[in-house]
């Protein structure tokens, strides 16, 4: 009987302290939490400018090899290496004696085969008359007027023998095929150049204009040209203006002009070759020359303009965006992207002008929750020289430790 009022008196307690605690409990309980203040701004249009960066070679507008057109041994070197050059300057000088003596051999042989003409034609013309005093035979009048035919033939024979003769003499003075500037000498004084030899002896480039050739995939390239006939991308004097990165990233003075797209497409890269025309008064452009070539495309109106820090990704990689809807609730958008223009993505679909995208306050947002729209406190203000929210590479995502963090809680 003791014992069982023990008990009773250990199970009062216990309810006792149950009880306490559970309206202390209640006493504690946490407020509920704040709405989240969010970072907004209101998408609009806007004209924007598109331009593509490609890689790219310079090469002369002309070139040549300048190469023997006789053998022979090179007696003089008359130009200076690296200095430019005119059409016609006369660079190697070949020793000529062989060919003196072949042009003089060509002129004897060419006299002789005159003195013959006279002769054989005064035979002809007698044999003619004392043919038809049958003094003659037919015969040997026939054989006498060949006779002067192939005398005839035979001067004409030597005047080309003397002509070429002369001809080769000139080229043991080989001169400039075109004007520019030289490069250096592969040949020395002394050498022995020969006739259709594999080396040239130097090379000429002019470059007062240089070609600037670019590779652009075709599917770009069509994007483009689909943009311009539906009115989307204009240019204000229909040819594309480009602008060249030097390799030490400075930006060339003198824009540029598209010539023109090649034909065809390369069936290992489905790329096309695209040529630019630059002035280079200065001969700062030199042929070989790695660049980068800013290719202004066109002026796209009436463009959906995105900051990049209110762009993510999901964990698929599509593009998505949170934006505030008219009952302050987080909805979000799956977007398509073009391309990254300084700090803002171009969205061709998924926002429209007025939507209010979120760029700060990211962290653990979740679609249907309700948030307190405010201005942005750091989208659009450079920090360190470039913009907020701007990712290196232009990739937004990445370096947004908000937008990761969004893309995380989106993915579990």
């Amino acid at each position: 009987m003791l014992n069982m009022q023990r008990l009773n008196l250990k199970g009062s307690a216990a309810f006792a302290a149950l009880a306490l605690l559970s309206a202390c409990g209640k006493e504690q309980a946490p407020p509920p939490p704040p709405t989240p203040t969010v970072g907004v701004v209101t998408v609009g249009e806007e004209s924007v400018v598109l331009t593509s960066e490609l890689p790219g070679r310079i090469a002369a507008v002309e070139t040549s090899e300048v190469r023997p057109q006789v053998s022979g041994v090179v007696r003089d070197r008359l130009f200076t290496e690296g200095a430019m050059v005119s059409k016609g300057q006369v660079l190697y000088a070949i020793e000529d004696a062989p060919y003196r003596a072949a042009l003089a051999s060509a002129q004897g042989q060419l006299g002789a085969a005159q003195s013959q003409i006279n002769a054989t034609r005064l035979q002809a013309q007698r044999y003619g008359q004392l043919v038809a005093l049958n003094a003659v035979s037919k015969q040997e009048a026939d054989n006498a007027t060949a006779s002067a035919q192939q005398a005839r033939a035979n001067v004409a024979a030597q005047q080309a023998a003397v002509q070429s003769a002369r001809v080769n003499l000139g080229f043991t003075r080989i001169k400039a095929p075109i004007s520019g500037r030289i490069g250096r000498s592969l040949v020395t004084v002394g050498a022995l150049v020969q006739t259709g030899q594999t080396d040239p002896l130097a090379t000429i480039q002019r470059t007062n204009t240089v070609y600037v050739d670019v590779v652009q995939s075709a599917a770009q390239l069509l994007d483009l040209k689909q943009a311009m006939a539906t009115g989307g991308v204009t240019r204000g004097d229909g040819s594309a203006r480009v602008q060249l990165i030097l390799p030490n990233g400075q930006t060339y003075p003198i824009e540029g002009r598209l010539q023109f797209a090649e034909v065809t497409v390369d069936q290992t890269t489905g790329a096309v070759t695209l040529r630019a025309t630059f002035p280079n008064p200065n001969g700062l452009l030199l042929p070989g020359m790695y660049v980068r070539a800013k290719l202004v495309e066109g002026t796209r109106r009436q463009a959906i303009m995105a900051p990049t820090a209110g762009i993510t990704r999901d964990p698929r990689g599509g593009a998505t965006a949170l934006v505030v809807n008219a009952q302050n609730k987080v909805e979000q958008r799956n977007v398509t992207t073009d391309r990254v223009i300084g700090d803002k993505w171009i969205v061709t679909s998924g926002l429209k002008p007025g939507d209010k995208l979120i760029v700060e306050g990211l962290l653990n947002l979740r679609p249907g929750s309700t948030v307190k729209p405010a201005a942005p406190q750091q989208v659009g203000k450079p920090a360190g020289g470039a913009p907020s929210g701007a990712a290196a590479g232009g990739d937004p995502a990445a370096g947004n430790n908000s937008a990761q963090a969004n893309s995380a809680a989106q993915g579990k």
